[in-house]
């Protein structure tokens, strides 16, 4: 997922992890995508770097912060012997009701699949609930250092991966790596991504006593390289 900053605060003033959520407007869905190829060879010992800076998809709705009030849960409880946040992490306010019950669903169609009219299959499923920080910890610790955030700012949160092997939620853990390919209703196998894929995010709240609130569908469909280089806007 992904949100929007709102005031932002001066270079050099760290915001408060008291005040943190108020710096978010809204919400959306965003896909971070990863060069394979690239990253394969990042991985060790740089990193990745360059695999995660090429392209980013978000939503076309942003769910504002008031709208998601009902659907604020707890923060991730973190295992035993996990350290305790720092100081400047940690507010009791933000632990009770800093984190979201947001349903996400990730979708694959393939070539072959558009092409028999076969719909988009889901090939796994997870909830906001399991980020490790809250998305006032990601403010605060963003700005710690005096960097200034502006207005308008997207803030990725990073892969949400739950606790079971469906809900891990980037294709090189989902797949073992490609190891464990995904299999698809037409048979078809996915340890990666191919051209023609097109990848599909949902989420939605739901709660008993609260109107349904869906954050569209981020969608992007993979195109050849050479169609890339060449200025297609098929990517």
């Amino acid at each position: 997922m992904g949100f929007y900053l709102a005031a932002g605060n001066r270079l050099g003033n760290p915001v408060p992890i008291s005040e943190a959520s108020q710096q978010i407007v809204g919400y959306s869905l965003l896909n971070d995508w990863s060069a394979r190829d690239i990253q394969r060879w990042e991985m060790f010992p740089l990193g990745p770097f360059l695999s995660k800076s090429f392209a980013t998809s978000v939503s076309p709705w942003v769910v504002t912060s008031d709208a998601l009030a009902p659907f604020r849960v707890a923060a991730l409880a973190r295992p035993d012997g996990d350290p305790r946040p720092l100081d400047y992490l940690f507010d009791m306010a933000d632990q009770s009701h800093g984190g979201l019950d947001v349903h996400l669903e990730v979708l694959i169609s393939t070539v072959k699949m558009r092409a028999a009219n076969q719909p988009a299959a889901a090939i796994l499923t997870s909830n906001a609930k399991y980020l490790y920080w809250t998305p006032a910890q990601m403010v605060a610790h963003h700005s710690i250092n005096g960097c200034n955030l502006q207005p308008g700012d997207l803030i990725g949160t990073g892969t949400i991966s739950g606790p079971s092997p469906a809900q891990l939620s980037s294709m090189l853990e989902f797949t073992a790596a490609g190891a464990r390919p995904a299999v698809l209703p037409n048979g078809e196998r996915r340890g990666f991504l191919e051209d023609g894929d097109e990848v599909t995010f949902r989420g939605r709240c739901s709660r008993e006593g609260f109107a349904s609130i869906g954050f569209g569908s981020c969608v992007g469909r993979i195109g050849p390289a050479d169609a890339v280089i060449a200025g297609s806007n098929h990517a």
